[in-house]
């Protein structure tokens, strides 16, 4: 008898051993995807998406451009900046009422606040070019209420739905108008108030940081936060439209843009093929100290856009490094800029993890 209860007493801790161990599996290791060919869901010529492509997972997320206005940046210090990828511009006023703040009282700044006006001084308007979270064009939010002003906010355009001539674009839709807005903290929140330029009242709403991500995305639109990046660590580049400087003469909205996830720290850099073949080119060949931490570190350098007479097309003398959040290094080629038709907006490229 006592030796059948000893071998229930084995057979039952056994059992209780192996209900432990499937209730608490080991977690399996994500797999890298180490080479891939991808074609991007920009979307065609009005290249009406933002596309958000992770290397390791070989995964990409879109979402239209217009379908959000602000960012909360959901880092250490309150900064809020703006849709690049629509051509969105602000101007801090002297107010702190927005109710204050009327058509009348901004008329002679309507023709001012805004990009591709080719005026150098309108890049004070938009948020810095490399992405510095701390040189954004609304100042950083502050503990004093008396410190946040109103600012006027171009609402830049709509996507647009023209369709261009083959090779060329057609980005820009209808005028998206004005808002007038002010932020403040709350209980260690973002406080939106915002309204249309002649109202009289306004509406507000709090906007909480979530860690998990870069920014937390706010639409005038549905005046709720809406669903735009991907988590933090989990994407390298986004195709975008995006509006840039050109030396000497302000911004200007750029098509078939590329952004670097620069606030997780992803690198990268270009490679010339006099130098280095992209299929020869291993892991001892980087060079650490050309990483550019930019966001646009590849920016528009891929690609020429085209001209009378002249198809756009992609730089076949380049291809690019790049380091992600987690030290994994990729080599990036660009196969094509259009489509099999010559339809802009349908980028195409190759990759391979280095190892």
């Amino acid at each position: 008898m006592k030796t059948i209860k000893t071998t229930l007493k084995i057979a039952l801790l056994l059992l209780i051993f192996i209900s432990c161990k499937d209730d608490d599996p080991t977690p399996e290791v994500a797999q890298i995807v180490t080479d891939a060919t991808v074609n991007t869901e920009v979307g065609g010529a009005n290249e009406p998406n933002q596309v958000y492509f992770d290397f390791s997972s070989n995964t990409q997320k879109t979402v239209q451009r217009d379908a959000w206005d602000l960012r909360f940046y959901n880092g250490n210090s309150f900064r809020v900046s703006l849709n690049s990828s629509i051509a969105m511009a602000v101007k801090q006023l002297d107010a702190t009422d927005l109710n204050a703040v009327t058509t009348a009282t901004v008329q002679d700044l309507l023709s001012v606040v805004a990009t591709q006006t080719f005026d150098p001084s309108n890049t004070a308007f938009v948020d810095d070019f490399d992405g510095d979270i701390l040189h954004t064009a609304i100042a950083e939010v502050s503990d004093s209420p008396e410190q946040n002003k109103v600012y006027l906010l171009n609402l830049g355009y709509q996507v647009g739905t023209d369709t261009p001539n083959l090779g060329s674009v057609a980005i820009k839709g209808d005028l998206r108008g004005w808002k007038k807005i002010r932020i403040l903290k709350q209980n260690g929140n973002y406080l939106l108030q915002y309204a249309n330029l002649d109202d009289t009242t306004f509406q507000e709403v709090t906007i909480s940081k979530n860690s998990d991500y870069n920014f937390t995305f706010f639409s005038f639109n549905t005046n709720a936060t809406v669903d735009v990046e991907p988590l933090k660590e989990n994407w390298d580049l986004c195709f975008t439209s995006f509006t840039n400087e050109i030396p000497n003469a302000g911004t200007y909205m750029y098509s078939d843009f590329i952004l670097s996830n620069n606030l997780q720290n992803v690198k990268a850099y270009e490679v010339n093929t006099a130098d280095f073949s992209f299929e020869d080119f291993s892991k001892t060949d980087i060079v650490e100290g050309s990483f550019l931490t930019s966001q646009r570190a590849v920016g528009s350098s891929w690609r020429v856009g085209g001209g009378p007479g002249t198809a756009p097309q992609i730089k076949t003398d380049k291809f690019y490094i790049l380091k992600d959040a987690e030290g994994n290094y990729f080599k990036i080629k660009f196969l094509t800029l259009t489509n099999e038709e010559g339809e802009r907006g349908n980028a195409q490229f190759e990759y391979s993890l280095l190892k």
